[in-house]
C-alpha cells in the first residue's frame, strides 16, 4: 500500500484529510505553497513538502523520492466572485496546473487520483435534488475549471488507465470535533465563520443577499455537508478505486437537506447564545434559490453516509474552533 500525496492539504478540508489518512495508517505527502493552507494544520506524522502543485520538477522529484500510489488534489482556487475578475489565475491554477500533476502522476506510474471538484459544475439547476445526472452547466469560470479538468481525467483513464474519482462537494462546514483544525482563510466567503467570527470579532454587521427568494423564509438554502464527513468520503473513495470496486465516476457529496440563511443564522444564535449581527443586501447575480445535493450514488457506490448532518451539530464544531483559535492558526494578519 503506497503513500498518497495529498495537494492542497495544509488547507481546510484538506488538512481533515491528512488527518483521516493517517488514522487509516496511510503514508502521507502534503504539497502545499501555504498561500492559503497553515503549516500548523497539517498534522504530525504527515511530510509537508512546501511547493507548487505545478512545478513539474519538484513535483517529479516527490513522485520519484516517494513511493506514491494515489493523489488526492485539493489545490485550486475556490472562490467565486474573484474567479469572474480574474478567470487567468482560475485556468491557470486549477486547470494548467491540473494537467502538470496528472501529467507528473502518468510518468510516475501513480495509480489515479481522487478530485476536489465542486457543485459549481451544475450552475442553476433545473430539478432538485441534484444528481450527477444533470448536465454540467456552470455560471462562472470556478465552475468551468472544475468540470475542465474532471473532462481531463475522463480522457486521461481513456487513454492511459488513470482512474479517478471526482467528488464534487456542496457546502462544506464544521470543524475537526477534537477542536483541533479549523477553517481559517485569508478572505473567508462562507456564511457560518462569518456569523461566528462577527461574534467574536465584531466588525461589520454579515450582509443576507436577498430575502425576496420563492422560499419558506425568502432566503436562499443550501446544503450544508460537515467538513470530517467530506474527509471520511475521500477515504471511501481511495478504497473503492484500491479495490476496484470502481475505475472512475463523479460523486456529489451533500447531506441531503437544504438550510435557508435565516435558518443558519437562527441556529448559530441558539448554538453560541448570542445574536450574530447581520444587514439586508441586494440578490447577488447568479444565485439561485434551492442547491441540495442527492447523494444516491455516493452511498450506493463508495458507501458514503453523513455522519454529522444536523445543522446546530455542524455549527458547534464549528463554534468550538473559532472560540478556540479567535486568530485563526494566528499565521496571518487579519
Amino acid at each position: 500500500m503506497g503513500a498518497v500525496l495529498v495537494t492542497g492539504g495544509a488547507g481546510y478540508i484538506g488538512s481533515h484529510i491528512v488527518r483521516r489518512l493517517l488514522e487509516e495508517g496511510r503514508d502521507v505527502i502534503v504539497l502545499d505553497d501555504l498561500s492559503e493552507g497553515h503549516r500548523a494544520a497539517v498534522a504530525d506524522g504527515a511530510t509537508l513538502v512546501e511547493g507548487d502543485c505545478g512545478d513539474e520538477r519538484l513535483l517529479g522529484e516527490v513522485l520519484a523520492g516517494e513511493r506514491v500510489s494515489w493523489i488526492v488534489h485539493m489545490a485550486a482556487s475556490s472562490l467565486v466572485g474573484e474567479s469572474i475578475e480574474d478567470p487567468a489565475k482560475y485556468y491557470d491554477n486549477n486547470v494548467a496546473k491540473g494537467l502538470a500533476l496528472l501529467d507528473g502522476a502518468r510518468r510516475a506510474g501513480v495509480a489515479g487520483i481522487v478530485f476536489s471538484s465542486s457543485a459549481a459544475v451544475y450552475g442553476d439547476p433545473a430539478d432538485l435534488p441534484i444528481t450527477e445526472e444533470q448536465p454540467a452547466a456552470p455560471t462562472n469560470p470556478y465552475g468551468e475549471t472544475k468540470i475542465a479538468f474532471e473532462r481531463a481525467l475522463g480522457w486521461y483513464r481513456r487513454a492511459y488507465g488513470t482512474r479517478y474519482a471526482s467528488l464534487r462537494y456542496f457546502n462544506a462546514a464544521g470543524a475537526h470535533p477534537s477542536g483541533g483544525i479549523g477553517e481559517d482563510h485569508a478572505r473567508e466567503t462562507h456564511l457560518i465563520p462569518r456569523l461566528l467570527g462577527a461574534l467574536l470579532r465584531g466588525g461589520a454587521p454579515v450582509p443576507i443577499f436577498g430575502e425576496d427568494y420563492p422560499t419558506a423564509d425568502g432566503t436562499c438554502i443550501r446544503d450544508y455537508v460537515h467538513v470530517v464527513d467530506l474527509a471520511e468520503a475521500h477515504v471511501l473513495a481511495l478504497a473503492a478505486l484500491e479495490s476496484g470496486r470502481i475505475d472512475a465516476g463523479a460523486f456529489n457529496l451533500g447531506n441531503g437537506e437544504g438550510f435557508s440563511v435565516r435558518e443558519v443564522v437562527d441556529t448559530v444564535a441558539r448554538v453560541t447564545g448570542s445574536q450574530p449581527p447581520t444587514t439586508r443586501a441586494p440578490r447577488r447575480p447568479g444565485d439561485p434559490a434551492i442547491l441540495v445535493a442527492s447523494s444516491a450514488r455516493a452511498a450506493k457506490r463508495l458507501g458514503y453516509r453523513p455522519s454529522i448532518p444536523r445543522l446546530e451539530d455542524i455549527v458547534a464544531t464549528a463554534w468550538r474552533w473559532h472560540r478556540e483559535h479567535p486568530e485563526g492558526y494566528g499565521d496571518r494578519a487579519r
